[in-house]
């Protein structure tokens, strides 16, 4: 198990502390660095221990950056993988890789040494996320999707991007500026994920895990997707993803046509799409008459023509499931967080992961050849 941070975010140092933090601004960078979550010494905090003013940052879960690595590309990698296995006599180990090299390697060897299912999942959050807030996602979504045996996920590569953050409930603010740097640290992570299986499998005494890489991008995330998506070069794209998950996406009803250029290259890209949908999702419904001039959002009205894709997209409509795991104020009105309050989403999407032909899927009554409503 392990849960990795790749984050644009910017790295300051906290005043009397010896190691560098990512930060809460909201403020992006052109590059990004990787950090690994440190569980081996976490404890459950107490209620009071929350609402101290010092439970931010490593308070609330420990991280460790990857050094940058010496040297570009992935031919140390597969050295220190021909090394351990025998093949080849060097003085380099893992402790010598760094950034995806070492995270990419970690991945590697984990997935590959087991015959049960050993998935990697790449989140991308929604809005109103400062860093002390994806720490605390990151905590949820390990006990959703890791510490879950009906979840065939076992590592989570979370994307941290500064998002805007406000106290007033709801409220929704424009992060385009943010979600374009974040999307081109997202277009690079794919560009080198695809030049590590190109430089490692072209050796024959090394073979694939086969396990499954999934990608899941929740409200305003899609938007990050989206920028990845427009900087893609359609010859250069791998299908390298077996599920992805649309969750309340917070971009335009008409992202698959082909005017967007954008989520018309997600068949590219992956073995199926599904499109988790609310109608009453309060929070898109603002975001459409606020900030989109009246356009439909995704994650609220589904596609606008995905007749080219039926056979690989598919839209699950959750309008009417219950919250039955959070049920405040938030997630009662909001209807926009279904992945986290709802035991009926959260079942729909551990199937989906598994792959299971969506017309097996349990509690989907099917409207018509890709589309489905969730029920009780």
């Amino acid at each position: 198990m392990a849960v990795y941070i790749l984050s644009n975010r910017k790295i300051i140092r906290h005043k009397g502390e010896r190691v560098d933090s990512f930060s809460n601004d909201e403020y992006s960078i052109p590059n990004f660095r990787i950090a690994k979550c440190d569980f081996d010494n976490y404890k459950e905090p107490t209620a009071q221990a929350k609402k101290k003013k010092d439970y931010t940052n490593r308070n609330i879960l420990n991280y460790k950056f990857f050094s940058e690595p010496e040297k570009q590309g992935y031919e140390e990698v597969l050295e220190v993988l021909l090394s351990e296995k025998g093949i080849k006599k060097s003085a380099l180990t893992a402790n010598n890789l760094g950034g995806t090299q070492r995270m990419f390697y970690e991945l590697y060897k984990n997935m590959s040494s087991t015959k049960d299912r050993s998935d990697v999942l790449i989140f991308i959050h929604g809005y109103l996320y400062d860093f002390d807030d994806e720490l605390k996602a990151i905590l949820d979504l390990k006990k959703i999707f890791i510490d879950n045996p009906a979840s065939p996920v076992e590592h989570i590569l979370f994307v941290s991007w500064p998002a805007s953050g406000s106290i007033i409930p709801l409220s929704y603010f424009d992060d385009k500026a943010s979600s374009i740097n974040s999307g081109t640290s997202l277009m690079r992570l794919f560009y080198f994920y695809t030049q590590f299986l190109k430089d490692i499998f072209s050796n024959r005494d090394l073979a694939p895990c086969n396990q499954r890489i999934h990608l899941m991008a929740h409200s305003l995330g899609n938007r990050v997707l989206q920028s990845m998506l427009y900087s893609l070069k359609r010859e250069n794209i791998l299908r390298v993803i077996d599920q992805v998950l649309l969750l309340n996406a917070d971009v335009s009803y008409k992202v698959f046509e082909d005017s967007e250029d954008s989520y018309n290259k997600l068949p590219l890209l992956a073995n199926r799409i599904s499109i988790y949908l609310n109608r009453q999702d309060a929070v898109l419904g603002i975001s459409q008459f606020t900030k989109n001039i009246l356009t439909p959002r995704l994650g609220k009205n589904g596609p606008s023509d995905i007749s080219h894709y039926k056979d690989i997209v598919s839209v699950i409509d959750c309008t009417f499931v219950k919250d039955d795991l959070l049920n405040s104020f938030k997630y009662e009105v909001g209807n926009h967080w279904g992945y986290l309050s709802s035991s009926q989403v959260q079942s729909d999407i551990f199937q989906n992961l598994y792959g299971i032909d969506r017309n097996l899927i349990t509690n989907r009554s099917k409207d018509n050849e890709n589309i489905f409503t969730i029920i009780s």
